[in-house]
């Protein structure tokens, strides 16, 4: 989920939007050893709370949620991947999707004890709208659980700074520093059946030379094997709490707005 920095309105997403099928791949691929779900549950557990995804796509996170949560919403901005996550959650009782944006969430204030996004939205300076819709949706002790890639780590990391030259990783992490977020940094291995779905998925997150590159790299580093292929990629979890007594420094403005529509947030 991506916004423009002149107007409130979606920007489209350049990988899910249009392959939404090598999109699939990339998420069956990511976090094979499932430890973003383990860094995700010891900052916040949600066994039997209300959880919030953000951006949730074609809801592939939502049904994970589900196993344990009381209720998942998610909530997306495309009509078609609405669609396509009303139908993955079919024949579950406790979940439901909206079409919404972060900016301007569709849930009543104090409603969820969890906010998720994973590489949806939260990108940095410019996401603070959508960082107030947050707190104001979450009820005290719940906690924002932001998954984003690490830029800084390798090798993913650099080809994503190729593409994005004026991407500053540093400033990103000093923003929800500031902004009274922890950051755990989580070491993940994507995994691949075979060096097609490998090299179809490279080719949705990285303009045409870096996804070669990439490839490249990705199948040297496998030994040039055509099946059961690894990646390493790197994330951060930031995690914020809402304070369930007296306000924290720098919680105030958050916690109290009702109505973010007035700011335009923009790309960093």
């Amino acid at each position: 989920m991506r916004w423009s920095s002149r107007r409130a309105e979606v920007v489209p997403s350049p990988n899910i939007w249009y392959y939404q099928a090598d999109y699939e791949l990339e998420n069956h691929a990511q976090d094979s050893g499932g430890e973003i779900w383990r860094v995700l549950r010891e900052e916040h557990d949600w066994a039997g709370r209300d959880v919030l995804d953000v951006g949730c796509g074609d809801g592939f996170h939502l049904p994970r949620f589900a196993r344990d949560a009381r209720s998942v919403l998610g909530v997306e901005p495309h009509e078609p991947l609405v669609r396509s996550a009303l139908k993955r959650v079919e024949g579950l009782s406790n979940v439901d999707v909206r079409m919404g944006r972060a900016q301007r969430l569709p849930v009543r204030s104090a409603s969820v004890d969890v906010v998720h996004a994973r590489t949806a939205y939260f990108f940095g300076p410019g996401c603070e709208p959508g960082l107030a819709e947050a707190e104001r949706v979450l009820r005290p002790g719940g906690a924002i659980l932001i998954v984003d890639l690490d830029v800084t780590s390798e090798p993913y990391g650099g080809w994503m700074r190729a593409d994005l030259p004026h991407y500053d990783p540093p400033a990103v992490e000093r923003f929800f520093a500031r902004a009274g977020f922890g950051c755990r940094r989580v070491a993940t291995e994507w995994r691949f059946a075979t060096a097609a779905d490998l090299e179809a998925v490279l080719k949705i997150e990285f303009s045409k030379p870096v996804a070669e590159q990439a490839i490249a790299e990705s199948l040297q580093r496998n030994g040039n094997r055509g099946k059961d292929l690894t990646l390493p990629v790197g994330y951060r979890v930031h995690t914020r709490l809402k304070p369930t007594g007296l306000v924290l420094p720098g919680h105030s403005a958050a916690s109290g707005a009702e109505d973010s529509s007035s700011s335009s947030p923009r790309m960093p």
